[in-house]
């Protein structure tokens, strides 16, 4: 009796012990701070049109890689009880969670969710939060984004190593246009293939998501054709008063080589990166843009870069930026006349003229390769809050540019170069308010009637409609006490 129980009670130990530890190894739970948690996508996009107020929920997968048992400490939305969002942990909806636990190479779902009213006028048009893990003191987090205005929304479809993620607007050949029944929001690069073309009627409102631009690619064409009681906008997706005036909330508009035709007409660019970035990427194609009438303010970076272009601006405004306010390099052919170039840049510090010239570039070897280059400036200012606003950096190469009827800041002595004709030296232009980007010029400004008659005579109105061919002032505003400056 004795030798058969004990085979029975050992193999109950050794099955107990089993049992024992199986138990413990579950119930270990791994504090190793270099545990991560693995999600099914970093973001969540709400990719909805809404019509009216919508609900939308989404979901999740949080993954335990590990094969023991994890304690996520804290997961919440980032913005809180404010928050537009919801999510729904282990059954459970809120925005705060503490002390969820994970088996050992298992997953949990987490439910999001964003109530929306589209016609909400103080909505911002993308509403953003995350879901923020702790976990072993290290935080993860996945991004929520939802549209929350009607508008037309423009979202990147198109991801490829070492270019920026984008949707093609206009194919080969094909013609688009933006209208201004609804604002337009662009989420990544909205793209105008090569020989497409892509038109933007007056008053329409183009908004860029952090990172996002326009990219007129070689062979394409851009026609922005503002009026001006109707301009074409170019701004930020943010509407909050704060982000008002604040630079570098989008990318830029590229425009490649291309198009002989491409023209911007009454248009405000506003607070992005780079305002105008025009350029030649393999071979001259025509290369030309036309620029009317056109406000490029608050850049974190230039206000228009160009690489080996044609562009021809009149009544233009370029204020305020972090680098450049207008950059012409590796050669090219330009005509600005009556534009205020006005550098007042006081979000930091800028080491950089407001105007810089170039006709080439160094190769692998440090050698410069040159380009040509002719420049034509008419009745314009060059002005800002350092000493020197104009840079010309040139190498032996044809390099032509002339000065005409401008006022400069400059350390340069122009007074025995026959480049500059007729030109101020670092005048104070007294602008009614530069700190308001107000550039209009006040009473008792140097710029009234220094302007050249036959300048004026090939750009007879200001930005404003306000005649000059009587007295023409530099600029792109003409003085008239009582004209309401254009915004």
């Amino acid at each position: 009796m004795t030798r058969r129980i004990i085979p029975i009670l050992i193999s109950l130990s050794l099955a107990l012990l089993l049992v024992i530890s199986a138990c413990r190894k579950d119930d270990t739970i791994n504090n190793s701070p270099s545990v991560r948690l693995e999600f099914s996508s970093d973001t969540l996009i709400f990719d909805t049109v809404f019509t009216s107020i919508g609900s939308i929920t989404e979901q999740i997968r949080v993954h335990n890689t590990s094969d023991e048992k994890i304690n996520i400490s804290r997961i919440r939305l980032a913005g809180g009880p404010e928050s537009r969002y919801s999510i729904n942990v282990n059954g459970l909806a809120g925005n705060d969670f503490q002390n969820i636990e994970i088996r050992g190479n298992d997953s949990i779902y987490i439910f999001a969710k964003v109530t929306i009213n589209p016609n909400d006028a103080t909505a911002p048009f993308v509403i953003s939060d995350s879901i923020v893990f702790d976990i072993n003191g290290n935080l993860q987090d996945v991004d929520l984004v939802a549209w929350g205005q009607n508008a037309r929304y423009i979202l990147w479809d198109t991801d490829r190593p070492n270019l920026p993620r984008y949707k093609i607007v206009a194919s080969e050949g094909v013609d688009t246009t933006w209208t201004n029944e609804l604002p337009i929001v662009v989420y990544g690069y909205a793209v105008v293939d090569s020989t497409g073309s892509l038109t933007i009627n007056a008053g329409t409102k183009v908004h860029f998501h952090n990172g996002s631009g326009l990219w007129i690619y070689k062979g394409g064409s851009l026609k922005v054709m503002g009026t001006q009681e109707e301009p074409v906008y170019f701004q930020g997706d943010r509407l909050e008063s704060f982000y008002a005036d604040l630079p570098g909330q989008w990318d830029r508009i590229w425009i490649n080589e291309g198009a002989i035709d491409n023209q911007i007409n009454y248009a405000v660019i506003r607070n992005g990166f780079i305002g105008l970035q025009a350029e030649t990427l393999q071979q001259y194609m025509g290369n030309q843009l036309t620029l009317n009438n056109t406000i490029i303010e608050n850049m974190s970076g230039a206000g228009i870069l160009t690489r080996y272009y044609v562009i021809a601006a009149q009544n233009c405004v370029i204020a305020n930026c972090g680098q450049y306010a207008l950059a012409l390099t590796l050669g090219g052919a330009y005509d600005f006349r009556h534009t205020t170039i006005a550098n007042y840049w006081n979000y930091g510090v800028r080491n950089t003229a407001s105007v810089y010239l170039n006709n080439y570039f160094l190769d692998e070897n440090n050698q410069p390769v040159a380009y040509p280059f002719e420049a034509y400036f008419g009745n314009n200012i060059m002005y800002g809050s350092q000493r020197n606003e104009l840079v010309i950096d040139d190498t032996v190469a044809e390099f032509k540019y002339t000065f005409d009827h401008c006022l400069i800041k400059t350390e340069t002595n122009i007074a025995l170069d026959t480049n500059f004709i007729n030109c101020l030296k670092n005048q104070d232009p007294l602008f009614v308010d530069y700190r308001a980007n107000d550039f209009r010029p006040d009473s008792l400004s140097p710029i009234i009637g220094a302007g050249d008659p036959g300048v004026a005579a090939s750009v007879p109105s200001d930005i404003n409609g306000v005649s000059r061919l009587q007295s023409p002032d530099l600029g792109a505003y003409e003085w008239v006490p009582t004209i309401p400056r254009r915004r």
